[in-house]
């Protein structure tokens, strides 16, 4: 009989003392707020912190929904671009009620309900074209990337959409304001992450995902819808990117061609680093949380050394990726004592 354990097993957490695929995010995140502070001590002043908060709410609501899309074994490679058509066409509706409603909350809430619904749409079709058509997520969200980003280039035509200044005035509080002293933008980024944690562990739909992600094969002879299931978690995907849209957009008011450039990077890095198995078959929300805050914190970082020039974050960001897929997989093959 084998006497290698398991990697989850209390034996080899007791050996170990520590948990490394649990809170290895987690003791990252603390090494590297240890660095900033030694970098500059005006890393954890108040006002730095609420602002790397308030930046990392964008990409940690799109990385919650990327979490169940990766955790069933999919991958979706558009959200930067839909966060850049959703953008535009919030802003041109919005545009185009002010003389029919007036500047006010009615055509800000109007063009809320039609960024939910486009994100829907969106996350709808990337699923439904996936499992439908046989298609490898890979392929399909490449393609879909490419198409969101032509139609905001052809909305704007080629230039910037700018959001009337009467509408800017009255949605600006969305993302400038605080709430309890945290600003509003942290406060959704939390909701969703609660509600996402919830979902992924605490609801069938979440097991399913797990499920599936493990062996999509098992998972159908288990009576599982496995289409129907994969295809919500791009649905979800979708829902998460029209909600980060809607606080993304009252913060420069405006959407061009280059709106969300790197978000799908950023969203994909804070799902590998919190934990989260890039095959599938393994998610963890608070992990992607915290893969979300050190993303912003490195660009945080960098930009208040001029050690590694800012324009370099991408690059630091794609060395995350390729690390953190290589430590995964080696901690997920390497045998107990």
């Amino acid at each position: 009989m084998s006497n290698v354990l398991p990697e989850s097993s209390p034996v080899k957490q007791r050996l170990t003392g520590v948990d490394f695929k649990t809170w290895g995010p987690f003791i990252a995140l603390l090494a590297l707020a240890i660095l900033g502070v030694l970098i500059n001590p005006a890393f954890l002043g108040l006002d730095n912190l609420s602002n790397m908060l308030t930046r990392s709410a964008f990409i940690g609501i799109i990385a919650v929904g990327a979490t169940f899309v990766i955790t069933a074994g999919g991958l979706d490679l558009s959200v930067g671009s839909m966060a850049a058509f959703i953008a535009g066409v919030m802003i041109l509706i919005m545009n185009s009620l002010v003389d029919q409603f007036g500047p006010g909350l009615v055509t800000v809430l109007i063009g809320v309900g039609a960024s939910l619904i486009l994100g829907i749409g969106a996350g709808f079709i990337n699923g439904l074209v996936t499992t439908k058509g046989k298609i490898e997520a890979f392929i399909v969200t490449l393609g879909t990337m490419g198409i969101y980003r032509s139609l905001v280039t052809y909305l704007a035509d080629g230039g910037t959409l700018t959001l009337d200044w009467n509408v800017r005035d009255v949605y600006r509080p969305v993302y400038y304001d605080s709430l309890l002293g945290i600003p509003i933008p942290v406060w959704a980024f939390l909701i969703v992450a609660v509600t996402g944690y919830i979902l992924l562990n605490y609801t069938r739909f979440g097991r399913y995902c797990f499920a599936i992600g493990s062996n999509e094969k098992v998972a159908e002879y288990s009576a599982i819808h496995v289409d129907r299931v994969k295809t919500l978690t791009y649905v979800l995907q979708g829902i998460c990117v029209a909600l980060a849209t809607m606080v993304y957009v009252p913060r420069l008011g405006s959407a061009s061609a280059a709106t969300g450039v790197l978000w799908e990077l950023e969203a994909i890095a804070a799902v590998i680093i919190g934990g989260t198995v890039l095959k599938g078959g393994h998610g963890r929300i608070w992990g992607t949380v915290v893969g979300a805050i050190m993303l912003t914190m490195i660009g945080n970082i960098l930009n208040l050394t001029d050690a590694i020039s800012n324009y370099l974050n991408g690059t630091v960001q794609g060395i995350i990726i390729i690390v953190a897929v290589y430590l995964q997989r080696a901690a997920w093959r390497t045998p107990g004592p």
